[in-house]
């Protein structure tokens, strides 16, 4: 495990990136906004897979969509590419929810809405970052009344590479004040490595669904996926025109539990998801834009339900002093004969 420079914003503030690696996994990660910038992982035969042969060994592939640069991130900040969002993923209707007998303002960044954090969600911000073992560990102090929400909050991911080279994304909050905390990964996998996401199969242990409205705001039902295009309890292809919330069987848990597989029937490529996390969002990119063409990458972002401030009815994501927000999420990989 080593870090390097990778940029440097025009305020002169350095960005790093590290790459962890373990098992015959490669992951890069930088501390602007904790992007996961690459994810190389093994063959059948426990090394790289290659897409080409070069001079001096071959070109792992990789297996996330990414800007080789500091400044292609800085150009395409929309997509959230590989990005840990925050304070609050996903959308809260009108960018406002009550708390506590108060009404508490966002920023509106998406239509009449707030989505990942607002304008300056902690995808934008540059994170402390620290070694841990096998990963390092992002901290950063949102200070009350950032992009609208209340408390001080301090802050923790923790990136690390298990014994099978699965990745481990660890969060952790507290705060001074009542606020509320949703966090995820925006990472796009696209495991054959180039052109288009859209053939993967893809499996989720989820009988329900949280439909929404034309703003992409749950309506507050908890719809059945039987009979439906959201039915994915047996594996199938994934297709085009998802960026919906997947209530999953197993709601909020302790313990990371599997709920999601992705395969590539091209390549073989496998990716495992498990998370604490009651939901699971699937954006299959539609609107991905040059350099990427839509249906490129598919996002699968462990979280609580969106517009839950809202919603008493949905999990809590209310976080108060002296209480520890935590959530995991594992993303394992394997290759299918």
């Amino acid at each position: 495990m080593h870090s390097e420079l990778f940029g440097t914003l025009s305020d002169g503030t350095p960005v790093h990136r590290w790459t962890l690696e373990r098992s015959g996994v490669r992951v890069r990660v930088l501390t602007y906004g904790g992007i996961v910038q690459s994810v190389e992982v093994p063959d059948r035969g426990g090394s790289p897979r290659s897409s080409e042969v070069e001079s001096g060994g071959r070109r792992p592939v990789d297996v996330v969509l990414g800007f080789p640069d500091l400044a292609g991130y800085l150009a395409h900040p929309e997509p959230y590419l590989g990005a840990l969002v925050g304070r609050y993923a996903n959308r809260i209707a009108g960018g406002r929810f009550p708390l506590d007998g108060q009404t508490c303002h966002l920023a509106r960044n998406n239509g009449p809405n707030s989505l990942h954090g607002g304008e300056l969600g902690f995808d934008k911000r540059v994170w402390d970052a620290d070694p841990v073992e096998h990963g390092v560990r992002l901290t950063r102090v949102s200070p009350h009344g950032e992009e609208g929400f209340p408390g001080r909050l301090e802050v923790s991911a923790t990136y690390s590479l298990d014994e099978d080279g699965a990745l481990q994304i660890a969060y952790e909050a507290v705060t001074d004040a009542p606020t509320v905390v949703n966090l995820t990964n925006h990472t796009y996998w696209n495991l054959s490595g180039s052109g288009s996401a859209s053939g993967h199969e893809l499996h989720i242990a989820a009988s329900r669904l949280t439909p929404v409205d034309a703003d992409l705001i749950p309506t507050g039902e908890l719809a059945p996926v039987e009979g439906t295009r959201f039915d994915f309890r047996q594996t199938r292809r994934v297709g085009a025109g998802y960026d919906h919330n997947f209530v999953l069987d197993k709601g909020v848990t302790a313990a990371a539990a599997e709920v999601a597989e992705l395969h590539d029937p091209a390549s073989g490529r496998v990716l495992t998801v498990a998370t604490t996390e009651p939901g699971l969002q699937l954006y299959t990119a539609d609107h991905l834009g040059d350099p990427f063409a839509a249906g490129d990458g598919i996002a699968l972002e462990a979280q609580h339900f969106p517009d839950s401030p809202n919603r008493p009815e949905f999990p809590s994501t209310e976080l108060r002093p002296g209480g520890v927000y935590r959530s995991q999420t594992r993303f394992g990989f394997g290759v299918r004969d």
